[in-house]
């Protein structure tokens, strides 16, 4: 029992699907083989999940991790108390519900910075909820940053053979060419490779896209491979990196998928969002839903584990029983994994 790591997983967005999905994921026994887990949050939002599902799951609510049950069947909830339920309303926006997240989240943190618990992992926040609270971040990743105190971070984004880590990720796309820049590409490479190394892969082979069409194409389309780019690779080759690159954008994750690459460095948000997301999202057209949102987004650089489900709060489902918990349960495989190979190297 004690071999399994603690991870504390947060509620999300109350008004969304992120407590269905996360007693979806706590419902099934496959979750306590592999680790020990924790919900923060509101135990009144989570047994309104458990009622809406019809399930025979009980909450414990508790202040202390110490009082933690770790038992199938029983999802204990660090619980914050941070939710009205009388005015209290799911599928909309609102303050109080993007303030809820933003506790379950900076608790979750607390408890990791204070070894609690071994990793977390975050279900879906809404931006728009909360920045009407009055906590002005473009998301948890910016959360995160901020209460670690960490400088140099990136987005990871991980679905079986596909991970990609960006040198940009919510600026303009403007903004984004300026930013690929020889360091920041080294940066993000050695963050990729160590992740890959967390997650049992050896020497992992990294493959780095181009900025523009065919990589620039010698010169004919940009600069940016040839002043930044390339100089970033021959360095990272250097210090023994097994990298590749400039790829061509339009063929390197083509290749990923099919498991030539460990990892890919993208050099701007959607250059490697979208290639991520046609892989692991799939859309319905006779219901009209995505059927599928497979996928999970790791902070790397930070003191502590996060993990997080790389979908939405889905407001115009939550509480019809309908939604996915397939990317939470890769959300918590991801944590276990990395955080018992993190105990095992200390």
């Amino acid at each position: 029992m004690t071999d399994k790591p603690i991870i504390a997983i947060t509620m999300g967005d109350p008004a969304g699907i992120g407590p269905e999905i996360v007693v979806k994921a706590l419902s099934l026994k496959e979750t306590y083989d592999k680790c020990r887990p924790m919900v923060t949050g509101d135990a009144a939002v989570m047994q309104l999940a458990i009622r809406q599902l019809d399930s025979d799951l009980k909450v414990n609510a508790i202040s202390n991790v110490n009082d933690a049950r770790f038992e199938y069947g029983t999802i204990d909830v660090y619980d914050l108390h941070c939710i009205d339920m009388d005015t209290f309303r799911q599928g909309e926006v609102a303050a109080q519900c993007g303030d809820a997240a933003f506790k379950a989240v900076v608790k979750a943190i607390e408890l990791a910075m204070n070894n609690d618990v071994d990793a977390t992992v975050t279900a879906p926040l809404n931006k728009e909820a909360l920045n009407l609270a009055g906590h002005h971040f473009d998301g948890h990743t910016e959360i995160y940053a901020r209460y670690t105190d960490t400088k140099k971070y990136a987005m990871l984004l991980a679905d079986d053979f596909m991970r990609v880590i960006h040198v940009s990720t919510h600026v303009s796309l403007r903004q984004a060419c300026d930013l690929v820049k020889k360091q920041r590409i080294i940066d993000v490479a050695e963050l990729i490779t160590d992740a890959c190394r967390q997650f049992g892969i050896e020497r992992p082979h990294i493959g780095i896209a181009g900025l523009n069409p065919h990589a620039s194409d010698n010169g004919l389309f940009g600069s940016e491979e040839k002043e930044e780019i390339i100089p970033a690779v021959e360095a990272l080759r250097a210090k023994g990196y097994d990298v590749d690159g400039p790829v061509p954008p339009d063929t390197l994750f083509a290749k990923a998928k099919c498991g030539k690459y460990d990892g890919c460095v993208a050099m701007y948000h959607d250059q490697g969002h979208i290639p991520f997301k046609v892989v692991g999202f799939n859309w319905n057209k006779e219901t009209g839903k995505m059927e599928s949102t497979k996928g999970v987004n790791i902070t790397l650089g930070l003191p502590i584990i996060r993990v997080s489900v790389d979908h939405g709060t889905a407001f115009d489902v939550a509480g019809k029983g309908v939604a996915s918990p397939e990317a939470m349960l890769l959300s918590i495989d991801y944590a276990a994994r990395m955080a018992l190979n993190k105990n095992r190297k200390s």
